[in-house]
């Protein structure tokens, strides 16, 4: 220690005050939710085909969830509050718009068909999987995945209930994971 230096606590001190320190900021949740609001336009236009609608909608779900945002959540939470709460209002305005209940609405909406872009080495393990399977898990797992069946439209076809196709597909599913396809 120097003979005219300050000992080490006072030193600290003075090196600590008057100055402003520095911390990083973090996004507010707002700052997070308006970020994300194009996207979940895209989400929402996607599934209602027009413009004015979309735009709509996507007020709406900001209206709704902004304020009641966690501040300090992480990003991915925030993101998935906001599709959760798309979903929710998209299932209002189809309900309103077709004249059916949410309830019968709800599956379709999340359920997301892709377009077949599969190799053809995917679509031969498909059919190979589906071929290892019993013909009712194979004509539920069809209809709901290769077709874009709903739960509704599935029961009806296979004379059924929504209840019984919803177990029937979990457990088609489960079996499917089973079904060995090497060689």
């Amino acid at each position: 220690m120097n003979p005219g230096s300050p000992p080490p606590d006072e030193a600290a001190e003075e090196a600590t005050s008057g100055q402003v320190l520095d911390f990083p900021t973090t996004a507010s949740a707002t700052d997070i939710a308006l970020n994300e609001l194009e996207m979940v336009y895209a989400f929402i236009y996607a599934r209602v085909g027009n413009r004015a609608d979309a735009e709509d909608l996507t007020q709406q779900v900001a209206l709704k969830a902004i304020p009641r945002l966690r501040q300090g959540a992480p990003a991915s939470a925030i993101r998935g509050y906001l599709f959760a709460t798309a979903r929710s209002v998209l299932g209002g305005f189809w309900s309103t718009r077709l004249g059916l209940s949410e309830s019968e609405l709800r599956e379709d909406l999340a359920m997301v068909t892709p377009a077949p872009t599969g190799s053809p080495e995917s679509a031969d393990r498909t059919q190979r999987v589906l071929a290892g399977l019993s013909d009712n898990y194979r004509r539920v797992l069809e209809l709901r995945f290769l077709h874009g069946y709903s739960l509704k439209e599935v029961a009806a076809e296979m004379k059924s209930t929504v209840g019984a196709v919803k177990v029937m597909q979990l457990r088609a599913l489960r079996a499917a994971a089973k079904v060995h396809t090497d060689g």
